[in-house]
């Protein structure tokens, strides 16, 4: 049965953490709801593209135009089955909208499923849910995730981890993985 998906995004979401979930969820005939706190269906954020060329942290280029598909002053996390944060530096600024974070702990409360990559787990930490969760997220994320009383799960870059509804991710490059276990946590079954 297709499962209803929220993703809160925000200017600057890291592209692929954004583009790749959405189109592989919309694929398997889930419905997924993308919004931006003071933005409606029809409007559209910038992206970033992140990659990582030896530097002390990732690179940044400009990405994408994304065409949200739903208003964020009407959602109701009651009428979604999980929510996915992606990640870049979305996050940083939506950690700060108290309806974001109200949003994220209403629906950890209701035991769904949370899917977080990257510097998603920036809003878990900010909305005090991960307490005592084994969670995963990009390196320089991890002493918030530590200062939320998580355990901060270092991962080889390909690698997601599950502890209970969390799902997460230290980047894009574990889309695959990351992604096959949201699709468990929902129940999606695929027959080859």
């Amino acid at each position: 049965m297709a499962k209803k998906i929220l993703v809160l995004a925000g200017d600057y979401v890291e592209d692929y953490e954004l583009m790749v979930p959405v189109q592989a969820l919309g694929a398997v005939g889930h419905v997924v709801h993308v919004v931006t706190p003071d933005k409606k269906s029809g409007d559209q954020i910038r992206t970033a593209i992140h990659d990582f060329e030896g530097d002390q942290t990732y690179s940044e280029k400009r990405g994408h135009n994304f065409t949200l598909n739903a208003d964020f002053a009407g959602v109701d996390s009651a009428n979604y089955d999980a929510v996915l944060i992606p990640g870049g530096r979305a996050p940083e600024y939506l950690r700060l909208n108290d309806r974001v974070l109200d949003l994220v702990r209403e629906f950890a409360r209701a035991g769904k499923p949370i899917a977080a990559v990257c510097h998603g787990a920036q809003i878990l930490a900010a909305a005090g849910v991960i307490e005592g969760r084994k969670i995963s997220a990009y390196p320089a994320c991890a002493p918030e995730v530590r200062l939320a009383r998580a355990e901060y799960v270092e991962l080889a870059w390909p690698d997601a981890i599950t502890d209970g509804q969390f799902v997460t991710a230290p980047a894009w490059t574990a889309h695959s993985n990351w992604i096959a276990q949201f699709l468990a946590l929902l129940g999606t079954r695929i027959a080859h």
